[in-house]
Order: structure tokens, then C-alpha cells, then sequence
């Protein structure tokens, strides 16, 4: 696999703040939009109610920058990074911010509990099943 040293990935899931209103989670898609053109960042943000599981892609420095300024909002907590490291190719170049809701509940838990390469692959299924 040859991988472009300057594209990087991370996938992470988090909870929604407990006082922050369901509203809330439009406001964060919009705003990120914007900022990862900027970034020359893409990706896909899932929500199901409770939990955010993002992967976001980009330039090493842009990716890494992105993922600390979610560490750091109010908005999110219990974040927990899934995979991180060098990517080969985009996965989701037609997008600066997907963004898709999932019905099943359970699949952002279940996925919470994985890790590296297992969690790429249930993501990936879960992106699967959504329209986005």
C-alpha cells in the first residue's frame, strides 16, 4: 500500500453534552462544513440520537488540529478515539462534511467498543447501510 505521507485519518465517537440541546447537532454540521473546506478536510458525521462517530480525513497537521479542537468543546464528551494513522486515498472526497443520522441505536455502541482496523470495518458497514 502506498500511503500519501501527508493524508491522515481519524475516527473517534463521542456523546452529545447532556445540556446541549438536539438543535445543537445541525449547528455543529454547518459550522464544520465550512471550516473543513478550509482544511482541505472531508469526512462523515454520524448522529443517532446520543452519539457523534465521525472519520474525518485530511492533511496530517489539519487532522491532527481538527481532532484536538473536538477534544476541547463542551459540546462532546466521553470522546474516544477508535483509529488514527496514514491513509491511502480518501474515502469521502465528494464531501467536506457528510452528515447522516442511523436508526439502529446500538450500532455507534457496539462500534465505541472497537478498535484500529475492526473499527474502520464497522464503520465503513455502517456507511453502508446510510444514505448521505
Amino acid at each position: 500500500m502506498n500511503l500519501s505521507p501527508a493524508l491522515y485519518e481519524v475516527l473517534y465517537v463521542s456523546m452529545i453534552a447532556p445540556e446541549q440541546p438536539l438543535g445543537i447537532v445541525a449547528e455543529i454540521a454547518a459550522a464544520a462544513r465550512v471550516a473543513n473546506a478550509r482544511m482541505d478536510i472531508t469526512g462523515l458525521l454520524i448522529f443517532d440520537g446520543q452519539r457523534f462517530c465521525q472519520q474525518f480525513e485530511g492533511p496530517r497537521k489539519a487532522v491532527l488540529k481538527l481532532i484536538e479542537r473536538i477534544r476541547n468543546d463542551p459540546r462532546h464528551v466521553n470522546i474516544e478515539v477508535l483509529h488514527h494513522g496514514p491513509l491511502a486515498g480518501r474515502r469521502f472526497q465528494n464531501f467536506d462534511l457528510a452528515f447522516s443520522t442511523v436508526e439502529d441505536v446500538e450500532a455507534l455502541a457496539r462500534m465505541e467498543q472497537l478498535d484500529g482496523d475492526a473499527a474502520i470495518a464497522a464503520f465503513r458497514a455502517v456507511c453502508g447501510e446510510l444514505e448521505y
